[in-house]
């Protein structure tokens, strides 16, 4: 019996949309990030980009647990002395809401050529509209 490989010629693509109202933050991150390698499918190929796109809508809505607002916090470093800013949850839910959620599955992701791939098939929005209706994109549940 042959192993099955997938390649770019029998991969078809859907697209999710997944509402992160209430949901909690790892949780949902997860589950994004195992629809975007395309390991909820079972002709799953790691070396093959053979995931979905997703669609995250009302990110400013996302829940976490226990002191995470307070104490989790985010670096930036400019490389240069005394460049480094760090800003903690909270503040950063507050101004960017979409982007706490990508950063959390990016780091889900391997940080690879294809997985800069996968993550291009990510769209995060803070409020409940979208521009992707031609995708037509099916409820994902987490």
């Amino acid at each position: 019996m042959k192993t099955y490989m997938a390649n770019k010629k029998t991969i078809k693509h859907k697209w999710f949309i997944v509402d992160a109202s209430d949901k909690i933050l790892g949780r949902l991150a997860t589950r994004v990030a195992s629809v975007l390698r395309g390991k909820h499918k079972p002709e799953f190929t790691p070396h093959v980009d053979c995931g979905d796109g997703v669609i995250v809508i009302n990110a400013s809505k996302i829940k976490v647990t226990g002191n995470k607002l307070k104490e989790k916090e985010y670096v930036i470093y400019s490389g240069y002395p005394g460049g480094r800013n760090t800003t903690n949850l909270e503040a950063m839910l507050k101004r960017y809401p979409a982007k706490v959620i990508r950063l959390a599955v990016k780091r889900m992701i391997p940080d690879t050529p294809l997985g800069r791939d996968m993550l291009k098939k990510l769209k995060v929005y803070a409020a409940d509209k979208h521009p992707h209706p031609a995708q037509q994109p099916h409820e994902l549940k987490v």
